[in-house]
């Protein structure tokens, strides 16, 4: 990245810290507004503000009040799946935002604000004391739970005081409370609170927390045993409720995170697949949390000093145009190049679609349609009347309660998760019908690496050098999002060039998850499964131990990337390892002999070198010794030092579990190590594609 690049990146991110109303969401599109809510500085303000003169003066407040109703609500514009009917499953979520109270002058607060999940979008109150809820719900068939931020004492409502907050299901009383002011939080500061809602169905457990960090505290204010499966029908509406009853508050809601997550198969009860997304976001919102608090700490240093930030903020917008004007003018190719360092990303919602829709976009599944096949998916090209080409992904007909078994629900659960990145194929639709499995993605009209590389004898559609480049380069990116920068680390498992799709342009995007694992980052030991993938991108250590880790991914990378390089595939027609010729090529100092012939010598001998000694030392033996794909990217872009090989390839031992009678020891190619005292590999039963 040239410096003048850097420069604005640093301007821009400084910008983005240190401004917290920022939103690169446009809550307009996401959100629908009732009674007197309305859109603040990219926040939402659930109430309107009025101007109590004095006690006695109800004229004025009264006039006021007949232009404003009091209440306000603001629902996420689509209803959300709380509830699987055919299996009955009820869907866990977690929320997060921030909002501050406003009092008016001389006037008392007003009754607080919820945070609210209805059955029925339109059944809120207009009654003093309620904060927008229903006193009760309006019919047997409507249903709502509420986390109540009280801020007015009621005793007929059972309020505690008036300062706390409490849990509501279909009713304004609630069956759990706490005084927040004993927790060190006052409602009625107006300063920033963030507060952070959790339920998980499996241990029937509602948890809030609150603080005026935006750092999740140890400890909830409120844990309470509740039920909300038997409360939530299949779609609910998610939101903000407020009303101001008797007295003035401005309530207002910023930084909306809300997620719902599906129970997982072999899974523990609190280990969730997210299925949600954000509402309301924030740059700083999304990330690994380590870094998120670090941006955190930054944007709170600079609210402390909001003058100096005003001034900084007119210096840095000057800057930051010109740089921009120049690195405009003079590198379009840079900004480019910058684009793929700094991936964006989008809050794009996957829509649930009808097989209707489906069968007309593909022409009844016709067969003329398949661009792809796989072991358990069809793949249609189709059309929508609203999307234009798709890429429509069949799978294999299942019963309707296998709809959590299998691996749709395995790739959803992953792509609704927190896969947004420019080298990752996009979900756009979905539909769970009947016996029809179908994932809709956009459609990358020039197909896979694997057929372009492989099966196009067409010089037309050779790959260039400069494209192979940086087709790996987008590929390291997908990559290391997944293992280092998504909420959860996510091993792929299944990284060939088959599932490696490639965009008008032959950008690369990584997709096919249906063998991904999700984990945690602070996840230290994962359990033996069984080994599933394609032969000759394996990792020897993956095929004897059943453990996906992130070098069981680098392994296979690093067989893409020798692929790449030499045109061959991993293992040919006539039984030759790509991994073990290529072992060889360097061992006897020919290694640039390697190199795809069709390219006829068009390419830098070192970039050629260069490419293959990463190559292999992403396929090296022991697992230990290879790179991260990061750091493989960066001395693909010549940013590090090569990578130091042995100059002949080493062996790893791997035991098989057999009794110590007939023990046997696998040697991985190479000349024998003398250390064989490693403990035993687990060797699992394994099936491949």
């Amino acid at each position: 990245m040239h410096s003048s690049s850097c420069f604005l990146v640093f301007w821009v991110t400084l910008f983005i810290f240190c401004f917290p109303s920022l939103s690169l969401s446009q809550p307009a599109n996401n959100v629908t507004l009732y009674g007197d809510a309305h859109f603040r500085n990219n926040a939402i303000s659930l109430t309107q503000e009025f101007t109590c003169l004095s006690t006695s003066s109800s004229s004025s407040s009264s006039s006021t009040s007949s232009s404003s109703s009091g209440v306000g609500r603001a629902l996420y514009v689509y209803p959300i799946r709380f509830l699987d009917t055919t299996t009955n499953t009820t869907a866990s979520f977690s929320c997060r935002f921030s909002f501050s109270i406003l009092s008016s002058p001389l006037c008392p607060f007003g009754d607080g604000f919820t945070f609210l999940i209805t059955s029925n979008a339109d059944s809120f109150s207009h009654s003093i004391g309620y904060m927008g809820l229903p006193a009760t719900a309006l019919s047997p068939e409507d249903s709502f739970f509420a986390v109540e931020f009280d801020t007015s004492y009621d005793p007929s409502l059972g309020d505690i005081n008036g300062n706390h907050i409490g849990i509501d299901v279909k009713s304004v009383i609630s069956f759990a409370s706490v005084d927040v002011e004993s927790r060190g939080i006052d409602l009625k500061s107006g300063r920033q609170i963030t507060a952070w809602i959790e339920y998980r169905d499996a241990l029937k457990l509602i948890r809030v927390w609150a603080g005026y960090s935006q750092i999740r505290p140890t400890n909830p204010v409120l844990v309470a045993q509740v039920d909300l499966s038997k409360q939530f029908k299949e779609y609910m509406h998610v939101g903000f409720s407020a009303a101001n009853g008797q007295g003035s508050a401005i309530h207002i809601v910023d930084r909306w995170r809300f997620k719902t997550f599906a129970p997982y198969p072999s899974m523990n009860p609190i280990d969730m697949v997210e299925q949600g997304d954000c509402f309301m976001c924030y740059p700083a919102d999304s990330g690994n949390g380590d870094f998120r608090d670090r941006k955190t700490k930054i944007r709170e240093m600079a609210i402390e000093f909001g003058g100096l930030a005003a001034f900084v903020f007119s210096i840095i917008a000057i800057v930051g145009v010109i740089s921009f004007l120049l690195v405009r003018k003079k590198r379009h190719f840079g900004r480019n190049k910058e684009a793929q360092a700094c991936p964006m990303q989008t809050n794009r919602v996957p829509t649930r679609l009808s097989l209707a829709k489906i069968k007309s976009a593909t022409l009844g599944f016709n067969r003329n349609r398949i661009v792809g096949q796989g072991a358990s998916a069809t793949v249609y090209k189709g059309s929508l009347p609203s999307g234009g080409a798709v890429a429509v992904k069949r799978f294999n007909k299942v019963n309707q309660f296998e709809c959590t078994r299998n691996p749709f629900s395995t790739e959803f659960g992953t792509m609704v998760g927190c896969l947004r990145h420019k080298n990752l194929v996009q979900l756009q639709g979905w539909c769970c019908e009947g016996t029809e499995l179908v994932l809709v993605y956009e459609y990358l009209p020039n197909g896979s690496l694997d057929r372009i590389l492989h099966n196009c004898s067409s010089s037309a559609t050779l790959l260039s050098w400069e494209k192979r480049v940086n087709i790996l380069l987008g590929v390291a990116s997908a990559l290391t999002y997944l293992h280092e920068e998504c909420e959860r680390q996510i091993i792929h498992r299944d990284v060939k060039t088959c599932n490696i799709m490639l965009d008008a342009d032959f950008n690369a995007k990584l997709g096919d998850f249906g063998l991904a694992e999700v984990y945690e980052h602070s996840c230290i030991s994962r359990e033996a499964t069984i080994p599933a993938g394609t032969m000759g991108y394996l990792a020897p250590e993956y095929v004897y131990s059943g453990v996906p880790t992130q070098k069981t991914d680098v392994y296979s990378f690093g067989v893409v990337i020798l692929e790449v390089a030499t045109g061959r595939r991993p293992v040919d027609n006539d039984g030759v390892v790509i991994v073990d010729w290529v072992w060889n090529q360097w061992e006897n100092g020919k290694l640039h002999e390697a190199a795809d012939f069709r390219l006829r010598g068009r390419f830098d001998l070192l970039e050629i070198e260069r490419m293959l000694m990463v190559g292999l030392s992403c396929v090296h033996p022991d697992h230990e010794k290879r790179p991260t794909v990061k750091q493989a990217a960066r001395i693909l872009r010549g940013e590090a030092p090569l990578p130091l090989l042995p100059p002949k390839k080493p062996t790893v031992n791997i035991r098989s579990v057999l009794p110590k009678t007939s023990e046997e020891v696998m040697n991985l190619g190479g000349h024998q190590s003398p250390d064989l005292d490693d403990p035993p590999w687990l060797t699992p039963r394994s099936h491949f594609s």
